[in-house]
């Protein structure tokens, strides 16, 4: 596919400068979200970066919300350059696809897009953040409003047990995000109570990864946060509707036993020793 010449799509440049450019974009991208996207150094996406532009191929700007972060964009010239890549991009994919039939091209692509989805899910990283900000917030609101789609009663988070910024930060809780590339696709909380059950509260996988196995990586992961807690039972509740979460919950340990609160939108409730 011409992804190891130094002349990628027989143009006069390497594959990352071609890579970046597409990545930039038509509309630019903050070279910070840049880095974070492709998990490169700064550095060497600096120099890179650089060498764009003493081809006349981006420009620098800041931000129109914040001055101190750099915004990169294609030139005139780099928007003509990303577009004569996409073109000999596809004449490549083309030429690559033409000598099979109808099913075997069907069939390529369908394992090409199983084989990305399965990439994508060792992309997912998992980390503690502060459940007062924005991204969490949008997590939450997810959350929330597939619950109030998949609820017969509907939800209203007002008449849930709280599970709060303040209740879900440490020392009182944590709360984990799960993202693909800099992009959250996922959150789980912990509330903790001293030597009593803690409780695993806001559990939420996006659309975009799930049956890639994230929800059990993000359990385990809340879990290794309540063990390091000193932690020893795990309580939650869940309803019918759920039945991929319930489904999760027993495969990975979860005995369901008898009502421990008093949760409205509970059917099941679960509990887990962890040591």
């Amino acid at each position: 596919m011409g992804a190891l010449e130094d002349r990628f799509l027989r143009r006069d440049r390497p594959m990352n400068e071609a890579r970046l450019i597409w990545e930039i974009g038509r509309k630019g991208a903050e070279v910070r979200a840049l880095r974070a996207r492709l998990g490169i150094d700064s550095g060497y996406l600096s120099r890179v970066l650089h060498s764009l532009e003493s081809q006349r191929f981006v420009t620098f700007l800041p931000s129109s919300k914040d001055r101190r972060v750099r915004r990169v964009c294609l030139t005139k010239t780099g928007l003509a350059e990303r577009t004569e890549l996409d073109r000999r991009s596809d004449a490549l994919a083309a030429d690559i696809l033409k000598m099979l039939t109808a099913s075997q091209r069907k069939a390529l692509v369908a394992a090409m897009g199983e084989v990305e989805r399965l990439l994508q899910a060792s992309m997912v990283s998992f980390a503690a953040e502060d459940p007062s900000t924005a991204v969490a917030r949008w997590c939450f609101d997810q959350y929330f409003a597939e619950l109030a789609e998949r609820f017969k009663t509907g939800f209203d988070p007002a008449l849930s047990i709280s599970a709060d910024a303040e209740e879900l930060t440490p020392p009182r809780g944590v709360l984990i995000l799960a993202r693909l590339r800099g992009r959250p696709v996922g959150c789980g909380a912990l509330k903790l109570h001293g030597q009593k059950p803690a409780e695993l509260k806001r559990m939420w996988i996006g659309p975009s990864v799930r049956g890639l196995g994230v929800g059990r990586r993000l359990l385990a992961e809340l879990e290794r946060h309540a063990r390091n807690a000193r932690v020893t039972v795990l309580h939650l509740e869940t309803n019918r509707a759920l039945t991929e979460a319930i489904a999760l919950y027993r495969r990975s340990g979860y005995i369901e036993v008898d009502a421990f609160n008093a949760e409205p939108y509970a059917d099941h409730w679960f509990e887990k020793r962890l040591i």
